[in-house]
């Protein structure tokens, strides 16, 4: 059975990877910091024959990563998906709107994807990249939250190039806004109701997931 391993996994897009991958055949590691949500999952999971482990991990911090991906043990696919999102004109963030951005989706992708590697060299796997479109063009009221996703789109592309003989892949993936809890807090969505579902684009991204250098849900 394969193993994949999902940041971000006790709500939204990541729990409805989790599910998917799960759904074919795949033991899940859910990764995230709220234990409550990702036993949630695991249970969801686990009611439906599949197997899923819970690893509690901080993304923005060093230590918490590395022990995180230590438990792991063997790795076939890493989905790169905790983000947050902290939106508004660029006069009203203060600088732990920043921090908070930027550490999360930027050093966070980096971090995990550097805990990943030497298990994804190993099972010649695969590693994907939730961006969204916020990482194509810029959008208003959106200038941090576009800037850490621009950020973590050329840190993609470089290791696209990095890797290019490599028996492992990277792949980036764009989406807009989904129905999700990401925009419980902001008042930037005022009815996400009408967005698509996570397990839509979930779905999409598993069809499509065999080591392509970008996939499109939306563009």
């Amino acid at each position: 059975m394969p193993n994949v391993a999902i940041t971000g996994a006790g709500s939204g897009l990541g729990k409805a990877l989790a599910l998917q991958y799960a759904k074919n055949g795949y033991n899940v590691f859910l990764l995230g910091r709220t234990d409550n949500k990702l036993h949630i999952v695991q249970h969801e999971i686990e009611a439906t024959g599949g197997q899923a482990e819970i690893v509690l991990c901080d993304v923005r911090q060093e230590a918490s990563v590395g022990i995180a991906f230590q438990q792991i043990g063997e790795l076939d696919v890493f989905i790169n998906n905790a983000g947050i999102g902290i939106f508004g004109p660029v006069e009203d963030y203060d600088i732990n709107h920043i921090d908070e951005t930027l550490d999360t989706n930027v050093k966070g992708s980096i971090l995990t994807v550097q805990a990943a590697l030497p298990l994804i060299k190993e099972s010649k796997g695969r590693i994907l990249t939730i961006i969204s479109t916020a990482g194509l063009r810029g959008k208003v009221n959106e200038s941090i939250y576009c800037a850490s996703k621009f950020a973590v789109r050329g840190f993609t592309e470089s290791l696209q190039k990095e890797w290019e003989n490599k028996p492992y892949s990277i792949t980036a993936v764009y989406m807009g806004g989904m129905n999700t809890p990401f925009w419980d807090n902001s008042t930037h969505v005022k009815d996400a109701s009408g967005l698509k579902g996570p397990e839509v684009v979930a779905e999409q991204i598993f069809r499509e997931d065999d080591g392509r250098k970008e996939i499109f849900v939306d563009r």
